[in-house]
């Protein structure tokens, strides 16, 4: 386990989170990568530094701490360029890595899936790329001595060239799982069943919130981004409606856009959802904030204006029951809930079942007696009221949803 500093930069503007807050969350991220958090440090200044983003003399500062604390890694909670990444770690003299590329590693860590492992390697590539020309740039200027030519530079290029083609390819790879995706999430639509995707800061207890739905073993980790993987999982509703469960990766304040990139395809199932169910942990001291971020995604992926259910979730914590009931006015009629103890969940059940019931309708139909595709259709994607035999013909009251119905079509359904 690496033992890690982390430095937090405080340029003195007016935030949500202040700095020590920014602070906690990059710890909890740094041990969700395995590292061992042993310094957390708050550096104050007016402005970044073109070439140390800190300074040099607080880099100095920094290379003591290390050296006595044995730091393996030094985490900076910001953004940095190329270049400040490389003098950091010339003064510090231990490994030094920003917000990014931490968070790029956690998710290299969690993909399982053919999937997920390709839209990681293609953000973290996207993330290379331009820091590896940036090298490239610094070693071509003129006057930059022994070492900034020939063989040195002839490599960066061909690493450029590695990388390009390797995004292109993986590009293409993603398209065509995406594609692939296209089809599953058609023959969903196909089969007329209501999907809801569960979206919610990480860690807000999407996962086990599902689990407590569904009964599935959806993988649940006290870590950040425990599943990056979609899972679909369905549920028969009280009124023996059926609807299906998307768990979604989690967010978090300013995901990084890479990510948000090369997991549009994933994030698409959101897009295509016919409403959202948004998890807000309110034990979180920033429920509000990471209730934020979480729009600010939704946004960025044309998401936004889904309908959407809003659980205050984790209520089974003092802290949480607390929160609950001061956010309720913060949100759209929120149901306050704890997915673990499975509190709540009638009520949340009930405001699904009202959502749902506007895409319901209840038809009668008459098939053959021996169309048993069209009635196994409608046990699977409805709940039917009544049937009986008239000579070759089976008469079925059903209730079904409005895409089911304008699937079957006027030569079967009533009015």
């Amino acid at each position: 386990m690496e033992r890690a500093m982390i430095v937090t930069v405080d340029f003195g503007k007016r935030e949500s989170w202040t700095a020590e807050e920014r602070s906690a969350e990059l710890a909890e991220l740094a041990e969700s990568a395995f590292a061992k958090v042993v310094r957390r440090e708050i550096v104050h200044r007016h402005e970044p530094s073109s070439a140390s983003f800190i300074g040099s003399g607080k880099a100095g500062e920094l290379a003591a701490i290390a050296l006595s604390e044995k730091i393996d890694v030094v985490i900076f909670n910001n953004d940095l360029t190329a270049s400040q990444q490389k003098n950091l770690e010339d003064i510090i003299n231990t490994k030094t890595i920003d917000r990014t590329q931490l968070i790029l590693d956690i998710f290299a860590r969690r993909a399982h899936s053919n999937e997920g492992k390709l839209q990681v390697e293609l953000a973290q590539l996207k993330y290379i790329l331009p820091r590896l020309m940036d090298q490239g740039l610094s070693m071509s200027r003129p006057g930059g001595g022994i070492g900034t030519s020939g063989p040195g530079e002839q490599k960066l290029e061909t690493d450029r060239r590695t990388i390009k083609a390797r995004v292109s390819k993986l590009t293409k790879d993603l398209a065509a799982l995406g594609r692939r995706r296209d089809m599953m999430r058609t023959n969903r639509s196909r089969h007329s069943l209501p999907t809801i995707a569960i979206v919610g800061y990480t860690n807000a207890g999407k996962s086990t919130l599902i689990n407590a739905l569904t009964g599935s073993d959806v993988v649940v980790r006290n870590k950040l981004f425990a599943t990056l993987d979609p899972t679909v999982r369905k549920l028969v509703m009280p009124n023996n409606q059926k609807v299906l469960f998307i768990d979604t990766v989690g967010f978090i304040k300013e995901l990084p856009h890479h990510l948000v990139e090369a997991f549009k395809a994933t994030l698409e199932e959101v897009t295509e959802a016919d409403f959202l169910l948004h998890i807000v942990d309110a034990s979180h001291p920033k429920a509000m904030e990471q209730a934020e971020a979480v729009y600010e995604v939704l946004k960025e992926i044309g998401a936004i204006d889904k309908p959407t259910i809003t659980a205050l979730n984790k209520t089974d914590k003092a802290e949480g029951r607390a929160a609950a009931e001061s956010l309720k006015g913060r949100f759209s009629d929120p149901v306050a809930i704890s997915a673990i103890k499975k509190d709540g969940l009638d009520r949340l059940i009930s405001r699904i079942l009202h959502y749902i019931k506007d895409s319901t309708v209840v038809i009668n139909i008459s098939i053959p007696a021996g169309d048993v595709k069209t009635l196994n259709l409608i046990h699977e994607n409805g709940f039917i009221r009544d049937q009986k035999y008239r000579g070759e013909e089976l008469l079925i009251e059903a209730e079904v949803p409005i895409r089911l119905k304008e699937m079957l079509g006027r030569r079967f359904c009533g009015k």
